[in-house]
Order: C-alpha cells, then sequence, then structure tokens
C-alpha cells in the first residue's frame, strides 16, 4: 500500500513546517502551499489524498479553496484548520463539503488520527464503487 499524500495549505511558515516534519516522520507524502493559489496548481499537477488548508489566509481563503475543490476534485477531502473558530464559518465548511474543521492550536495527534480517519474514508467509498 503507498502512503498517503496531503497537501498542507497555510500562510504561517511554522505551521507548514511543523505539519511537514509530523506528517513526514510518518512516512507519509507531503506538498506544502503558502495559499490557495499555489494549493491548486500541485493539486492539478499531483495525486493528493487529502489538503489540510487555514482557513484565514490572504487574497484566497480556505473556504473558498475547499469550494473550488469540491468542484474541480470532488474526491480529494479538505480538512480545515481555523484559529478563529465562529458559527459562520462552520456552516461554510458544511455548505463546501469540508470533511472536517479543527480549531488551532490543535493537539498534532489528534489532528493526525483525524487525517488517517478521513483518508480511510475516502479509500472505503473509492473500492465500493
Amino acid at each position: 500500500m503507498t502512503q498517503p499524500s496531503i497537501l498542507v495549505v497555510d500562510d504561517e511558515l511554522l505551521i507548514r513546517d511543523l505539519l511537514y516534519d509530523f506528517f513526514s516522520s510518518q512516512g507519509w507524502e507531503i506538498s506544502v502551499a503558502e495559499n490557495g493559489e499555489k494549493a491548486l496548481e500541485i493539486v492539478r499537477s499531483r495525486k493528493i489524498d487529502l489538503v489540510l488548508s487555514d482557513i484565514k489566509m490572504p487574497e484566497m481563503d480556505g473556504l473558498t479553496l475547499a469550494s473550488m475543490l469540491s468542484q474541480s476534485h470532488p474526491d480529494i477531502p479538505v480538512v480545515l484548520m481555523t484559529g478563529y473558530p465562529s458559527v459562520d464559518t462552520a456552516v461554510s465548511a458544511l455548505r463546501n463539503k469540508v470533511a472536517d474543521y479543527i480549531i488551532k492550536p490543535f493537539n498534532i495527534n489528534q489532528l493526525f488520527k483525524l487525517v488517517e480517519a478521513k483518508i480511510s474514508d475516502k479509500d472505503k467509498k473509492e473500492v465500493s464503487r
């Protein structure tokens, strides 16, 4: 079985580096992008199993990215991260078919379990087709 491939999208270098280092240490293939436009380029150019994106980013926020991905790549689950949780963003996330929504600061091990579960759910759906 091949290792999962995830894309981390966050305008904060510290978060990108933390998540890159952690998921890489688990043997996963990790791509990183500092904004939504770069994320879309990466998704078009390689196989991505899951996108883990911050919500609040300049130019294109995570909700817009999730909406675009749900239209162009509906098979890729998107997990949104935010340090500014609100009912409005949670509702928008649901409307954009976001797989999950996690609040910063997060526990890295809980995030890992969440991401692992979403990829497992995706794999089960693909097998049942």
